[in-house]
């Protein structure tokens, strides 16, 4: 696929990124990196997840981006199928993103013989087990840079032992022109968007439980919980706000494809996690002129500065989150402020022109 060459003529660098097939943050910061863009050729390899690629490949390509798929299983499938696919592309750059997919793509890297590999966590906590944490040491030893999507990320990486010296910080970034075209604070509806996959770290359950806390102070905001992940963990969520009578009041929405429409038409954005990477969802609510709303827990500490830009709540609090959303939503005014000075604030650090350029300047170095 032709893509731009850089500006001093030398050819482009040939950047191979492999990520979870999912709707991750992981995920889509992987896409974001993707495409046409001045200095590298780009292409997208996904690892199959349990529903059909074809409709989101489709999608992919329309926007410029070369994708294809490897198997998810058994794991040597996985690297086999990688490795031949860099045989053939020939990339100068892999970059593996997320866990465990880092360890599957720096596997492959090596087996084709690439000669940089990159890790990219995009996650404070992973499950990493004695034996995987032992590869992904034994594989830093032959990874050029091991990169963290948030200062927490990089911390945590290093405690775990991988060398300090590989280990550095990009900020996560977003397209910020998918997530402008919002309403007048004026004409807002008065809801609470949560933009999480359903998992134990996401903790859901405590947002839903504050929701009730909401309703005996005489505030009945919409809940829409958008986000797919683990059946499981929905069903509990559902079956919660069952039990404390929100049905009406909470959407279980799923997959929400126009994502950026729902946040530009809400007031209030919502995370309420054990933990996070970098709290895209968040970032994303910012970014649509949301009012944003975060546990105070690794992650989200370096999205937001409390009463500035946003908010942040005691973590798995649900009568503090539901007095800091009651105080919003009696003080309009205050909620509009924070909620503007937070988009501007998201504008200027968490661009995903920012991003690349300094994923560029290392893949370059």
């Amino acid at each position: 696929m032709d893509q731009p060459s850089p500006p001093n003529g030398a050819p482009p660098l040939r950047v191979l990124h492999f990520v979870s097939g999912g709707f991750s943050g992981a995920t889509q910061v992987a896409i974001d990196l993707c495409g046409p863009q001045s200095g590298q050729q780009t292409f997208l390899v996904l690892r199959r997840r349990s529903v059909d690629p074809a409709p989101r490949m489709a999608q992919l390509r329309a926007q410029g981006i070369e994708v294809a798929v490897v198997p998810r299983w058994p794991h040597l499938a996985t690297i086999v199928a990688l490795a031949r696919l860099c045989r053939a592309w020939k990339p100068d750059v892999l970059v593996a993103h997320g866990f465990s997919e880092h360890l599957w793509g720096r596997y492959a890297g090596l087996v084709a013989g690439v000669a940089r590999l990159i890790q990219v966590e995009h996650n404070t906590r992973e499950r990493y087990g004695w034996w995987r944490l032992r590869q992904s040491l034994w594989l830093a030893r032959r990874t050029e840079r091991i990169i963290g999507v948030s200062r927490a990320v990089r911390d945590a990486l290093v405690r775990r032992g991988h060398p300090a010296h590989k280990c550095t910080v990009v900020l996560n970034g977003i397209d910020l022109a998918r997530w402008t075209a919002s309403l007048p604070w004026h004409e807002r509806e008065n809801a609470i968007v949560m933009p999480a996959r359903f998992a134990a770290q996401k903790d859901h359950l405590t947002l839903i439980r504050a929701a009730a806390r909401l309703a005996e102070l005489g505030f009945k905001p919409t809940i829409y919980l958008a986000g797919e992940g683990r059946s499981s963990w929905r069903r509990r969520a559902q079956h919660l706000a069952a039990r404390l009578g929100l049905r009406e009041q909470v959407r279980f929405l799923g997959h929400v494809p126009e994502l950026p429409a729902l946040l530009g038409r809400v007031k209030f954005c919502v995370l309420s996690s054990h933990y996070e990477g970098l709290g895209l969802g968040l970032i994303e609510g910012m970014a649509s002129g949301c009012c944003g709303v975060g546990t105070d827990v690794e992650g989200i500490q370096e999205v937001l500065a409390d009463g500035e830009t946003g908010f942040l709540v005691p973590h798995k609090d649900a009568d503090a989150l539901a007095r800091r959303l009651a105080a919003l939503l009696q003080d309009d005014a205050l909620a509009q402020h924070v909620a503007a000075a937070g988009q501007q604030h998201v504008q200027q650090t968490f661009s995903r022109e920012r991003m690349r350029e300094e994923y560029l300047a290392f893949f370059r170095g």
